[in-house]
């Protein structure tokens, strides 16, 4: 297969494409972490017995019950601070703050190679709140790389929604919004430096590596939460960045889902939320996916 490399003007085929020339520029300053040597990744990488397959009723700012390096993937959905039953009414120097805190213990239970993947939606319209944005910036100064971005896109229109604004009038039209992000993040380096058994087949595998995820929306009554993401979205996102028997984490867990999710796939699971009530819940819906 013949290679192909960066060019000044562009080329059609990427099968064995080095890039080094793109990623030489200087482009990429001192803003990016440089992935970590051989020696850095080499850390001993401790047993889940004991401290997986538990969820913990308190905040993940403090997760000082996980040993350093033992996660493998952590996956979530934080509260987005806009008003839902289990939210407190903060600053957003206040939210942004909680989720730095977060960001610094998720990235010290991470094994080297290891993803943070986070599920956010941006905010109002007056003016408009770019959460995104702000969480690339917190999850960079603690360390991350990032990978990409998805874009989850939970319906084709949003026929329920009538936020037009001016209706039909250039005055001030509304944007509604079907989709929300998926920020992918890594831990030292892009690659795992250890093997695994991936249980993701190819048809999969070439839809979950595209941009825009369509998985429709899950609904809040069914699960009995107000804020819950698909377990289709969880399992993807699952299969994908992590290995069977790998230890899987939700920092802000809610209804549990990717706790669920990794119980029915061959990982184990961690959980933190703050809310009894969410905590049993969750323990409710990982008895019935391990069942």
């Amino acid at each position: 297969m013949k290679r192909t490399s960066t060019s000044s003007f562009g080329t059609g085929k990427r099968e064995s494409h080095d890039a080094s020339a793109f990623y030489a520029r200087s482009l990429y300053d001192d803003r990016f972490a440089a992935p970590a040597s051989k020696s850095e990744m080499a850390v001993e990488i401790p047993a889940p017995d004991g401290w997986a397959d538990r969820l913990y009723c308190q905040s993940a700012t403090d997760m000082s019950v996980l040993p350093d390096n033992g996660v493998a993937l952590a996956f979530t959905s934080p509260p987005y601070n806009v008003g839902k039953d289990y939210e407190d009414d903060i600053s957003l120097t206040a939210y942004l703050d909680l989720i730095s805190e977060v960001a610094a213990e998720v990235y010290r239970v991470l094994r080297p190679g290891g993803r943070y993947v986070v599920n956010i939606a941006n905010l109002g319209r007056k003016p408009y709140i770019p959460l995104h944005a702000f969480f690339y910036e917190i999850h960079m100064r603690a360390g991350f790389m990032p990978m990409g971005e998805i874009i989850w896109r939970k319906a084709r229109g949003a026929s329920g929604s009538c936020a037009w604004g001016s209706w039909m009038n250039a005055k001030s039209p509304r944007l509604r919004d079907i989709h929300e992000y998926l920020l992918v993040f890594a831990k030292q380096d892009f690659s795992r430096p250890d093997r695994g058994e991936s249980d993701i087949g190819r048809d999969e595998f070439m839809e979950s590596t595209l941009s825009v995820w369509e998985i429709p929306a899950e609904s809040a009554r069914r699960v009995g939460h107000p804020a819950p993401f698909p377990m289709a979205l969880a399992e993807r996102v699952i299969r994908l960045y992590s290995y069977r028997d790998d230890v899987v984490l939700d920092p802000f867990m809610g209804s549990g889902t990717t706790c669920a999710a990794a119980a029915q796939n061959g990982r184990y699971y961690v959980g933190f939320d703050v809310s009894p009530e969410y905590c049993m819940l969750a323990e409710e819906r990982i008895s019935q996916a391990s069942a």
